[in-house]
């Protein structure tokens, strides 16, 4: 199921926008926060009912989607949300999405993973390709005013809080141009695709951690 699921966005995004990279990519980044929502509702949920508290879970699910937000502010100003056809299939799939996630994190919270996970290898892959094919142009090109200020001028606590595999501030892309800009963004798929494995591992609920919370608070009261 998960690969269906994973197969049919793929398809969406390789073939619909074979010839139409933004809009491909635009298309991609809207679904690709969807998971990440799904999960804090449940996160959210489970908190609510007194079952159990996940702290550092919720930061840095929270720290996914805001990254991911910004992947799709800088495919909004490129101009990849023009057409209302791309925005209204955009939308609709995430809202399909989403529910889907919900409903197969409530019942396998590794398989939810996997399915990010395969979803940011995609996108790492699509992002690596891009820049291969279009390294040249790309160069050539202005970064747009979202992306440096969240790379480069913004707070970047929220751009650590999501990079479970190394510690705060040890990555801090380098943004001159437009081939910059999707340098750090196939970067960024990279790391989530990091952080989706360490959620699946067998130790998880106990080594799993914020990259600003010692390990050893990591399990806090009522959990």
């Amino acid at each position: 199921m998960i690969r269906l699921l994973v197969g049919i966005l793929v398809f969406v995004i390789n073939v619909v926008y074979r010839n139409r990279p933004y809009p491909r990519f635009y298309v991609l980044e809207t679904v690709a926060r969807v998971p990440y929502f799904s999960y804090l509702s449940v996160l959210h949920l489970y908190e609510t009912l007194g079952w159990w508290r996940k702290i550092d879970w919720l930061k840095v699910h929270f720290a996914e989607s805001w990254n991911e937000l910004h992947h799709l502010l800088i495919m909004e100003e490129l101009g990849g949300d023009g057409r209302w056809i791309d925005r209204f299939l955009a939308r609709h799939t995430a809202l399909l999405y989403y529910w889907i996630v919900i409903g197969l994190y409530l019942v396998a919270p590794n398989a939810a993973y996997n399915f990010m996970e395969l979803v940011e290898q995609h996108a790492y892959a699509s992002y690596d390709k891009f820049l291969i094919q279009e390294e040249t142009h790309l160069k050539t090109l202005p970064a747009p005013q979202v992306a440096i200020d969240y790379y480069r001028d913004g707070d970047l606590y929220m751009f650590d809080e999501f990079q479970t595999a190394q510690p705060p501030a040890q990555r801090r892309p380098e943004i001159n141009n437009l081939y910059d800009v999707f340098v750090a963004i196939r970067d960024d798929e990279m790391e989530h695709v990091k952080t989706m494995v360490a959620c699946q591992q067998p130790d998880a609920h106990l080594q799993f951690s914020s990259p600003h919370t010692p390990q050893l608070q990591t399990e806090v009261a009522g959990n």
